[in-house]
């Protein structure tokens, strides 16, 4: 047995979670991606005359956070030009309508990619943050789309950033134990419909920080199946109790509405256990941080993006799809790693049995990983590339 069909077939140990499928070709593969975004998209500049905020430091925050510009929902405007104060009422409106409206177009998107089509998906999980729901986005989606009525389903909400591979950890799983049938994983992120407009620093550097965005991937486990895409392999978690409060969405009784709050402590926090990680996620398996070609890392802003760069010893080039989404795009929360990914499969240079790491960060504090080999692919790995945004 080769070294990597036993890192497929190992025993989990802790939270470290191996893919145990019946033969190494029926692992759990990516074999598309999609993602969506708002119609319209501001630069920071833009943001700063729209809300004519004046304060220096707010300023400056928005002006030197590595963002160029984001797509988002904004307020309405009124008869002065002034943007309206939504109502609690209003961003849940928001969340609902325009999530509805993005994920539907990322799950085309993805589909289109995969090759697939509507009725052969068989699982759908969705994740989000930017509000709540019931019935949650999953059935609100598989009803826009006409899924089929015994479609799975699953919602994972108000696990933030980091909720991408913990979504993604449960479509492998399911996709494991259902060969040939096809799992879908849908972030869908309204964050415009989080923001709250008082002034302050706290919630300034979280509207200088998040956009609008939706991404769907697409895994299935079928040793017949001759579609391209990375196999996953592993999953890694780990969690800081001691910073559970650094990054929270709670509610703020001046307000009347919910508000997200991130501690300048975070990226600090995110680095200091990236190594940690890394090393558990690489722990049986041969592999060295230096025998991963491809570092897809959730955009969580600049500070963030250096500190992991520091702490893992990786380059500018590493993080280049990182920086990219960060730059385009800004933080879109739990579906930022897979806007990056979809980067890496336009970019078409992943090789035949190159190693990807996959790592997301957010409230807990936590960071997740996954690991992922290219098998028997070419430089178009994960099918026919689709452009960032598209939908």
């Amino acid at each position: 047995m080769t070294e990597t069909q036993q890192l497929a077939r190992s025993t989990p140990v802790g939270d470290d979670r191996v893919v145990e499928p019946d033969s190494v070709a029926a692992a759990p593969r990516i074999i598309g991606v999609g993602t969506a975004v708002p119609a319209f998209s501001y630069t920071q500049q833009e943001l700063l005359d729209v809300f004519r905020i004046e304060d220096p430091r707010i300023r400056s925050v928005f002006l030197n956070s590595a963002i160029e510009r984001r797509f988002l929902n904004l307020p309405p405007e009124q008869d002065d030009g002034t943007r309206r104060i939504e109502t609690q009422g209003e961003l849940l409106a928001k969340h609902r309508t325009h999530g509805i409206e993005m994920g539907v177009r990322a799950l085309q998107a993805c589909l289109k990619q995969a090759e697939a089509d509507l009725d052969d998906v068989a699982y759908l999980c969705c994740v989000s943050s930017t509000g709540f729901l019931t019935p949650g986005f999953s059935a609100l989606v598989i009803r826009e789309l006409g899924l089929g009525q015994h479609c799975g389903r699953l919602d994972v909400v108000g696990m933030g950033c980091n909720a991408g591979l913990n979504g993604l950890t449960a479509v492998s799983g399911w996709a494991g134990a259902h060969p040939g049938k096809l799992a879908v994983m849908l972030c869908i992120e309204a964050c415009s419909a989080a923001y709250v407009f008082d002034g302050t620093m706290r919630t300034s550097v979280v509207n200088s920080l998040f956009g609008d965005g939706s991404a769907a991937v697409a895994v299935l486990a079928d040793p017949e199946d001759r579609r391209e895409g990375p196999t996953v392999l592993k999953f890694a978690s780990c969690i800081v109790p001691e910073a559970i409060d650094a990054m929270r969405y709670d509610w703020d009784d001046e307000a009347g509405k919910f508000s997200f709050f991130l501690d300048r402590e975070v990226p600090y926090v995110v680095g200091a256990h990236a190594e940690l990680i890394i090393s558990r996620l690489l722990a049986g398996t041969g592999l060295r941080r230096d025998d991963i070609a491809h570092w897809i890392i959730h955009s969580g802003g600049k500070k963030v993006i250096d500190s992991v760069m520091i702490n893992l010893g990786l380059s500018r080039h590493d993080v280049r799809h990182t920086t990219n989404v960060l730059r385009d795009y800004g933080n879109l929360s739990s579906g930022s790693f897979l806007f990056s990914y979809s980067g890496l499969v336009e970019e078409g240079l992943v090789r035949q049995g190159e190693y990807g790491v996959l790592m997301t960060m957010g409230p807990g504090s936590t960071i997740e990983t996954a690991l992922v080999q290219w098998r028997g692919t070419d430089s178009r790995s994960g099918g026919p590339s689709a452009r960032l945004g598209d939908g």
